[in-house]
């Protein structure tokens, strides 16, 4: 299998992950859809810059978890490239505080769940939810990682 999985920090990188984490989670979601080869972006950011993405592409006053930007192409190209994912570091510790998670388990949850995004599942109709969920699910737990949905 061919990856490639970019990582870059645009927040302090004390207290978080590794690129090498970042880039085995990743793996894992694109694995687990079959998929051969793909090339996305994972970049850390602060809640201001989080804040200011959501802001301009989904029209929220906010910083969220995890932003994906799946690649668009011209019809009829085809490419490896799938996309970007935006994580909001201080937004992924205080979540992984509040639901008593350990942090490195919820970034893995947002990197699948990003990935999954970048893939184009999604959860705005609840049998797309559903859907997606299981597959979170199935993919966290062959890490060892246990339902983030309990």
């Amino acid at each position: 299998m061919n990856f490639a999985i970019h990582t870059s920090f645009h927040t302090p990188r004390k207290g978080l992950p590794s690129a090498a984490r970042f880039r085995d989670w990743a793996e894992a979601a694109l694995r687990s859809t079959r998929r051969r080869s793909g090339e996305l972006s994972i970049v850390l950011v602060d809640e201001a810059e989080a804040r200011a993405l959501n802001q301009r592409y989904r029209a929220r006053d906010y910083a969220t978890n995890v932003l994906s930007f799946p690649v668009e192409l011209p019809a009829g190209i085809r490419s490896p490239l799938l996309g970007d994912l935006v994580i909001c570091a201080p937004v992924i510790a205080r979540e992984a505080d509040e639901q008593h998670k350990p942090l490195a388990h919820h970034y893995a949850h947002m990197v699948v769940h990003g990935c999954l995004h970048l893939l184009g599942h999604d959860h705005i109709e609840d049998i797309e939810a559903e859907r997606m969920e299981r597959l979170e699910r199935r993919i966290l737990a062959r890490l060892g990682i246990a339902d983030p949905y309990r």
